[in-house]
């Protein structure tokens, strides 16, 4: 059973850095995106775990949910140090909602970028993601939460593969990835 995704409403007044709208942030000069990415970063970054800074880093994840499905943005976020931040957060994150919505995030991400750079961790994300998927097998909702951001990184993979944009050593996908897939079609 495939569950429909809820959309996403961020409240600008609890987000920590200016809601700017996607032309805004398209607009921006090298030195202003680097200071806002700086600042989304930092927010994703903190580590502190009072109830507070989940619900402003999950507010943050729900602005960039809106921000990822622009192309643009897209490209421009997927190549910046947001990502490895985000991979981060899926491993570090204790609470699951946060790690859905970066998943969610992720997903998006790949779904969104028409370019794609040889030195993003893009292998990194699907091996995390198969592991979360295999060690919360039984948990459908998590698994429901996985593996659309999983399929969406494999499939931006094997386009830019088959495009012959870049070699295949580039992002080297791990077995156990497609097993965790198969596993995951087989069984439901």
């Amino acid at each position: 059973q495939i569950m429909k995704q809820v959309p996403v409403r961020f409240d600008p007044k609890t987000l920590h850095i200016p809601a700017y709208s996607v032309e805004k942030l398209s607009s921006m000069k090298d030195v202003d995106w680097n200071s806002f990415l700086k600042r989304v970063c930092s927010l994703l970054d903190s580590s502190e775990k009072n109830t507070g800074v989940a619900r402003s880093k999950l507010n943050l994840l729900y602005y960039l949910c809106t921000l990822v499905v622009h192309r643009e943005i897209a490209n421009r976020l997927i190549s910046s140090q947001v990502f490895p931040i985000l991979i981060q957060q899926l491993r570090a994150a204790t609470g699951w909602d946060i790690r859905a919505n970066v998943a969610r995030v992720i997903g998006l991400l790949a779904l969104h970028t028409s370019e794609l750079g040889e030195n993003v961790p893009v292998s990194e994300a699907i091996t995390l993601l198969t592991e979360l998927i295999r060690e919360n097998f039984r948990n459908s909702k998590l698994k429901q939460c996985f593996l659309p951001a999983l399929g969406e990184l494999l499939y931006l993979i094997a386009s830019k593969e088959e495009k012959g944009e870049h070699p295949r050593e580039c992002w080297a996908v791990p077995s156990a990835a497609y097993t965790v897939l198969m596993r995951c079609l087989r069984e439901g």
